[in-house]
């Protein structure tokens, strides 16, 4: 990592792994990651497909240039650019544009504004919470019934919104511009899944629902939707941009973080918050541990350790202060068909990452120990 995205010695996610689900922005949050010290596993567990060709976008468009709606919905930025670009390839654009000039338009939030201004329209209004929740209670508080509302889709679930529009007596026209379908290639999906189950991961995004959706069906096909919940569930922290984006894995019982605002920088910032936050701090030796996804802070300095030395490490601080045996830290190696030798050789590198062997006491003839500070003793061997 660059030196100047270090601050001062390490940002607030190093030693940490987050797993990435987006398929649109994946590099704007996997840069956010990175520089704040996160290692990136992307894998997008969906891609969009453009409706240019679709034969229910340009039905919907010529329903809506047949008939001026009252009201018009931008959900966001990239559909709505989309629509208009897919109206001008069928020659229909300007028809179309001067239908809108005649509607009244809601944006979702300040990108779908730009987007809106920048093919020459205006909105009338925008919901400070970037929620399309407020967008209904402002259509309701107004009233709709009679009116004829265009909603532009955006790949999501609209909880109850279309539904609640036709129940006050509204006429909804529904603007699908993209649709989300599974990746071509599920192998870097597999691996993302794989990675979650290990507990490789230390931390699972979704920016949409469909996102969440689509991993939980790639979960079910593989038969590891038990292992996944059970992750999500206990060491991997999922964590979503806002509550629709949630749905999927909230139906299945798995509580999920969100930031305030629905936002990939808030995401971020959460993120910064809550992963330091889990990483399990001891005083061993004198110094301050601090155990990461796969690495440590020693005295706050970042010491980075292979994957079997973590391992060991995680067993050995299950018990702090008390003797792990051989056997129980051969369990806890990754692999299969290695002998005590193993133990012995990721010790050495253990201690060697740590760069103070003083850390982890050899007791002779029984196994490990973390060494922990006398005064904390008594605490670790009374829980």
């Amino acid at each position: 990592m660059d030196d100047e995205l270090q601050q001062p010695e390490h940002g607030p996610l190093a030693g940490f792994t987050v797993g990435v689900t987006a398929a649109r922005r994946a590099e704007e949050l996997g840069a956010l990651l990175q520089r704040r010290g996160a290692t990136v596993l992307h894998a997008p567990a969906l891609r969009i497909v453009p409706l240019a060709d679709d034969g229910e976008l340009l039905a919907a468009t010529k329903e809506i240039i047949g008939q001026v709606p009252d009201v018009v919905v931008a959900t966001t930025a990239i559909g709505f650019r989309g629509w208009i670009e897919a109206a001008e390839g069928w020659g229909v654009g300007e028809q179309l544009l001067g239908r809108l000039r005649g509607a009244e338009l809601l944006a979702r939030g300040p990108k779908v504004k730009g987007a809106i201004r920048a093919a020459g329209l205006t909105e009338e209004w925008s919901p400070s919470s970037e929620s399309m929740a407020e967008v209904l209670d402002r259509l309701l508080e107004e009233g709709v019934g009679g009116r004829r509302i265009a909603v532009q889709l955006h790949g999501e679930p609209l909880p109850g919104f279309v539904e609640s529009l036709r129940a006050a007596g509204a006429e909804v026209v529904p603007v699908p511009v993209y649709r989300w379908l599974p990746p071509e290639d599920t192998g870097p999906l597999d691996r993302l899944l794989d990675a979650a189950v290990s507990r490789g991961l230390d931390a699972l995004t979704f920016t949409s629902a469909p996102a969440a959706a689509s991993l939980l069906d790639r979960a079910e096909a593989r038969g590891l939707t038990g292992e996944l919940l059970t992750a999500l569930g206990h060491d991997v922290l999922p964590a979503c941009v806002g509550p629709v984006t949630a749905l999927p894995l909230q139906s299945l019982g798995v509580d999920t973080v969100q930031p305030e605002r629905f936002r990939l920088g808030p995401l971020v910032q959460l993120l910064c918050q809550e992963l330091p936050a889990r990483a399990r701090v001891l005083p061993v030796a004198g110094h301050r541990l601090e155990i990461r996804g796969h690495a440590v802070l020693v005295d706050g300095e970042l010491k980075p350790v292979p994957p079997a030395g973590m391992s060991l490490l995680r067993a050995l601080s299950r018990r702090p202060g008390w003797v792990v045996g051989r056997a129980d830290l051969l369990r806890a190696l990754p692999g299969t068909g290695r002998d005590e030798h193993a133990v012995e050789t990721a010790m050495a590198r253990l201690r060697a990452a740590l760069g103070t062997p003083k850390l982890i006491q050899t007791v002779v003839k029984r196994g490990y120990r973390l060494a922990l500070d006398p005064a904390t003793d008594a605490k670790y061997a009374d829980a």
